[in-house]
C-alpha cells in the first residue's frame, strides 16, 4: 500500500455548494484561503453535491458534509486513502423538528389539502364565503392530544421531537436500540421505551422515522409492516424516502391501511399516490440551521488541519488529544498488531521524548496521535516521515 505524507503548509479550502458565509468566517485568512477554483484543496466543505464522480486530490486531507447524510460522498474511497469524512449530526435537529411537528399538526387536521382547495376558489367573487362553509366538511380532521405518536430513532431529531410531542399532550413511544448516553440523558423519562419496533408499529397512531438509510432500514416500511400497524396510520418521513417501499405504500394508501404518507421525499412515484403530503425537502432549509451546519462543518475541519483532533468523522475513528503547540505526528493506518509500538519506535529513535499520546480503531483501521516532548529541528521531521512510511499498513502521515 502506497503512503502519503502530508505536510503542514498554508491550507485551501474548496466549497462544492453555497455554504453560509458565517461558516467560512471560521477560516481565519492568515492560515486559510477559499478557493473554488482549486483543484487540489486540503479540505472540501459540501451539502448536496454529488461527489462521486469527481477526482479527489492527493492532497486532499478531509471533506465535511454540512448535514447529516453523507450518501453523496465516495466514503469507502475516502477512508482507503485515509481522508477524514465529517457530518454534523444535531446541527440541523431543531429545524427538522420544527418540520416533523408542523407537519403533524397541519396534514392530521387536513390543512394543507384544504388551502389548496380554498386557493381553487378564485374568482368565486362574493360567493367564496357561502362556498367556504359548504365544502369545509370535507377537510374535518383530528386532534393529536391525547394521540400516540411513534418515534423511530431517537438521535440528535427523533429525541427533540419525542420531548416536544409530549408538551402537545400526546403519548410517546420511542425506538432506538442504539441511544446513545447523551441523548439518554437529554430524552424525557415520559416517553415511554419500546423493546421492539413492532410495538411502535402496534401502538401509533402517528409515525415519525428518524434512522439513517442502510441495508437493513431500506424499505422497512413495506406491506408486511403495514400489516402490523393500526388501521388508518400517519406515517412521517423526513430521513430518507427509500426507507418506504413506494409500491405497498401506495397500494396501503389506496386501501386505507395507512390513512396518510407525509415525506420531504417526493418524486413520481409519491405524487400520483393517494392521500399524501409531498414536502419539496425542506426539513433543514431554514436560515438557521444551514448556518449551524456550516459552522460545525468548518469547525471540525479546521480542527482536524490544524491539530488532527478528529470529531464527528463518518469514516475514521473520532480521537482529541488538548492541544499544545508541540510536534505531533498524526497516522492513519491499518488495524493490525504492533503498528503503536513500530510509530513509537520510529520516534524515540531519534532521541525524542514522547509527551502524550492517544490511538484510536474503527473496523480495519485506526488513528494514532503522538505529541513529542522534546524541541525537533527541521531536519528530523522528513526522516521520522519517511521511517514510518516504511511501516506496511501505514495509510497517510502528518506532523503538525
Amino acid at each position: 500500500m502506497s503512503t502519503t505524507v502530508l505536510k503542514d503548509q498554508q491550507k485551501t479550502i474548496k466549497t462544492l455548494n453555497n455554504i453560509a458565509e458565517r461558516g467560512l468566517k471560521v477560516f481565519n485568512k492568515e492560515n486559510f484561503t477559499i478557493d473554488n477554483e482549486s483543484e487540489n484543496p486540503d479540505a472540501i466543505v459540501v451539502r448536496s453535491f454529488n461527489m462521486h464522480n469527481i477526482e479527489l486530490g492527493d492532497n486532499l486531507k478531509a471533506i465535511a458534509r454540512a448535514g447529516a447524510g453523507v450518501n453523496n460522498i465516495p466514503v469507502d474511497k475516502c477512508t482507503e486513502r485515509g481522508i477524514a469524512v465529517f457530518n454534523t449530526p444535531g446541527a440541523n435537529a431543531n429545524a427538522v423538528k420544527e418540520m416533523v411537528l408542523t407537519s403533524l399538526m397541519a396534514s392530521s387536521r387536513n390543512l394543507f389539502a384544504g388551502v389548496v382547495w380554498t386557493k381553487s376558489l378564485e374568482g368565486e367573487g362574493d360567493q367564496i364565503p357561502k362556498l367556504v362553509e359548504a365544502g369545509k366538511k370535507q377537510f374535518v380532521g383530528k386532534e393529536i392530544k391525547g394521540k400516540t405518536l411513534g418515534v423511530i430513532g431517537l438521535g440528535a431529531i427523533g429525541a427533540l421531537v419525542a420531548n416536544d410531542a409530549l408538551d402537545l399532550d400526546m403519548d410517546v413511544i420511542g425506538y432506538d436500540p442504539f441511544i446513545s448516553v447523551d441523548t439518554a440523558w437529554s430524552l424525557s423519562r415520559n416517553v415511554q421505551r419500546a423493546m421492539t419496533i413492532e410495538e411502535v408499529y402496534a401502538e401509533s397512531d402517528y409515525i415519525t422515522v428518524h434512522v439513517p438509510l442502510t441495508d437493513d432500514t431500506r424499505g422497512m416500511f413495506n406491506k408486511n409492516t403495514f400489516a402490523t400497524m393500526k388501521p388508518g396510520v400517519h406515517i412521517l418521513n423526513f430521513s430518507r424516502g427509500e426507507l418506504v417501499n413506494e409500491a405497498d405504500m401506495a397500494e396501503a394508501l389506496e386501501s386505507g391501511v395507512v390513512g396518510k404518507y407525509i415525506t420531504d421525499f417526493p418524486n413520481e412515484n409519491v405524487l400520483k399516490m393517494k392521500n399524501t403530503v409531498p414536502i419539496p425537502h425542506l426539513g433543514a432549509s431554514t436560515q438557521e440551521s444551514e448556518e449551524n451546519c456550516a459552522v460545525m462543518a468548518s469547525r471540525q475541519v479546521k480542527e482536524f488541519l490544524e491539530t488532527g483532533n478528529i470529531k464527528n468523522s463518518v469514516n475514521l475513528p473520532n480521537a482529541s488529544l488538548p492541544y499544545t503547540g508541540k510536534k505531533r505526528v498524526a497516522a492513519f493506518h491499518k488495524n493490525v498488531p504492533n503498528m503503536v509500538g513500530q510509530i513509537t519506535t520510529a520516534i524515540s529513535s531519534h532521541n525524542l521524548n514522547i509527551a502524550d499520546m492517544v490511538n484510536r480503531s474503527r473496523g480495519e483501521y485506526a488513528y494514532t496521535m503522538v505529541d513529542i516532548d522534546s524541541e525537533v529541528n527541521g531536519n528530523t521531521i522528513p526522516a521520522i516521515e519517511e521511517q514510518l512510511r516504511q511501516i506496511e499498513g501505514m495509510v497517510t502521515i502528518r506532523v503538525i
